[in-house]
């Protein structure tokens, strides 16, 4: 294997760097910027933190993976799928749990990278990914049904159909002033793309509503619409790098969710960079982009950050405005700064109810429903996956979720390998028209089976999900062969299992006093067969590159035995 080669994307684009490319990217970093603003503060949001926080994220990973990431154009943040881990952990360990698991999270993203694992992300399943995702966009939609219609509930379930339950039991508590907000919210940010291109539709949303809300409260009397600085204190001002205490049993019993973390960041944002460079023309560094990614989440919960990845919908802003390099990003992640030190404290007039029309339309787009669909109509074992991946991210959580989906999915294929490996049985004669390469050398002549001897052929992988294929073959016959001729031609690998089996044979046919031929073994199943002590056992002559020689054997080998 070639040593890691880590090298951003940014340092190749300074080599040509250029006025016109320049123009380019601050313009799409400003937009970008602006985009990012209102999405970072409804994740910090319901995430359970304060909404600085989702800001600071922005800014601090978001510089961190532009400089250090293997893409051109990604734009790194918050993002609507780690809300649900986000507010779990929360729940669990509090914020200095959240701040350590993030920490650990990053390190792994940096180890997977280091260890060049970027491209394996890649083999996720299809239906896991689309699974957790639609349970995700689900469970985000159901935490904003309070804000949205500004419901009077104290507390509400952390459990889903509980949720939904308290939900219909308060419904008529709901305010009215809110639910217009909300639902205005939604359809603004639903229309706005219709007739602007260039200003997203959540920042009209917002501006709109937060000053619909102003003029209701101040010349209408209307006091019911919570804003963001009835809940929370806002401050501008950038914390000083903190350092949690970390213990061994605290790391211990934050492994899982930080594991959590870091597979959904790394799956996230190598999709991301891969659908930025379908569009684009180019090809990201998908380690470097890992370790980019892992240094942002390390460094970014120092700073108070959340945890942080490449976000589709901002990358592709990104590139729909001309970003053409990581500079790009750059400037984004400083408009943000900007706008925290000197905008930040007009945020606590934004109504909740905005708010959460923000976050109902995000998990729309991240729903997929039409990939759900599609799905739907695959192979069962696929549904499986995606159905049993969707419902335990919503009604248990996203680790359960990927755990038990990856498993599921693990055994499938499996299944699906030990199905395509069988075993049969040649009786009489072998026709050459059907065996490839002698056709090919225009050998025709049939090639009979002597008396006395039996041939086996496995086609497919010699795997411990068909080992026992063989042994249920050989038991439906009866009869005792002097030679049994086992053809490997079609056999790519052979694991531990397969040489278990093949050696339990190999010693109950000596017992029986049968002998074994192995015929058509590649190189490299005949290097394991040999590592692992298997020709001594069968005698190295015994095993030939040819069903002419392997039978020319079995005749020598049957002829001394009478």
């Amino acid at each position: 294997m070639n040593a890691l080669v880590f090298r951003p994307r940014l340092w190749d684009v300074l080599k040509n760097y250029n006025r016109k490319t320049l123009t380019a990217d601050i313009m799409a970093g400003i937009i970008v910027g602006i985009v990012a603003l209102p999405l970072a503060i409804a994740f910090g949001i319901a995430s359970g933190v304060t909404p600085e926080k989702g800001i600071i994220t922005a800014i601090v990973a978001g510089f961190i993976i532009s400089v250090f990431g293997g893409s051109k154009v990604q734009i790194g943040g918050p993002t609507g799928a780690f809300i649900v881990i986000i507010y779990g952990i929360i729940q669990q360990y509090g914020i200095e749990g959240l701040t350590i698991a993030t920490i650990m999270a990053g390190v792994f993203l940096v180890l997977l990278g280091t260890l060049r694992l970027g491209t394996i992300i890649k083999y996720i399943p299809y239906p896991i990914v689309v699974g957790f995702t639609s349970g995700i966009a689900v469970t985000i939609f159901t935490t904003q049904i309070k804000d949205l219609f500004g419901l009077s509930i104290d507390s509400v379930p952390a459990d889903f159909v509980d949720k939904w339950l308290c939900y219909f039991q308060h419904f008529s508590t709901a305010d009215l002033w809110s639910s217009v907000i909300g639902v205005v919210s939604v359809a603004i940010i639903m229309v706005t793309p219709k007739f602007l291109k260039k200003i997203p539709g959540s920042l009209i949303a917002i501006i709109v509503m937060t000053v619909a809300a102003l003029l209701l409260k101040t010349y209408g009397g209307v006091t019911s619409i919570e804003t963001i600085g009835d809940r929370f204190s806002i401050s501008n001002v950038m914390p000083d790098v903190q350092m949690p205490a970390m213990s061994w049993e605290t790391i211990k019993g934050l492994i899982s969710p930080a594991i959590t973390i870091a597979v959904l960041g790394a799956i996230e944002s190598l999709l991301s960079a891969t659908v930025a460079d379908g569009v684009i023309g180019d090809h990201h560094d998908s380690n470097t982009e890992l370790i980019g990614q892992g240094i942002a989440n390390m460094v970014s919960p120092l700073f108070g950050g959340i945890p942080a990845t490449g976000a589709i919908a901002r990358t592709m802003t990104n590139i729909n405005n001309g970003g053409k390099s990581p500079v790009a990003g750059i400037v984004h992640a400083v408009v943000l700064l900007l706008i925290f030190l000197f905008l930040m404290p007009l945020a606590k007039y934004i109504p909740m109810a905005c708010l959460a029309g923000v976050l109902v339309v995000v998990s729309y787009g991240m729903c997929g429903w039409r990939s759900f669909l599609s799905i739907m109509k695959n192979p069962k074992s696929d549904v499986c996956v995606l159905l049993i991946t969707f419902f335990l991210t919503v009604i248990f959580d996203l680790t359960i979720a990927i755990e038990v989906g990856l498993v599921i999915a693990c055994l499938l294929f499996m299944r699906r390998m030990a199905e395509t490996t069988d075993v049969r049985v040649i009786c009489d004669e072998i026709d050459p028209t059907q065996e490839e390469s002698d056709f090919m050398m225009g050998n025709l002549e049939h090639l009979t089976i002597p008396d006395g001897v039996e041939v086996y052929e496995i086609n497919g992988p010699y795997f411990f999900g068909a080992g026992n294929k063989f042994e249920e073959i050989m038991a439906a016959f009866g009869d005792r062969p002097k030679v049994r001729i086992i053809r490997m031609r079609k056999v790519p690998f052979v694991d531990s299992t397969g040489i278990h089996n093949l050696t339990n044979l190999c010693l109950m046919s000596k017992k029986e006093g049968i002998n074994i031929v192995l015929s058509g073994v590649n190189p490299k199943v005949q290097e394991v067969l040999e590592r692992s002590g298997f020709n001594e056992l069968i005698g190295k002559e015994n095993i030939c590159n040819h069903i002419n020689l392997a039978l020319a054997k079995a005749k020598e080998i049957v002829a001394s035995c009478e």
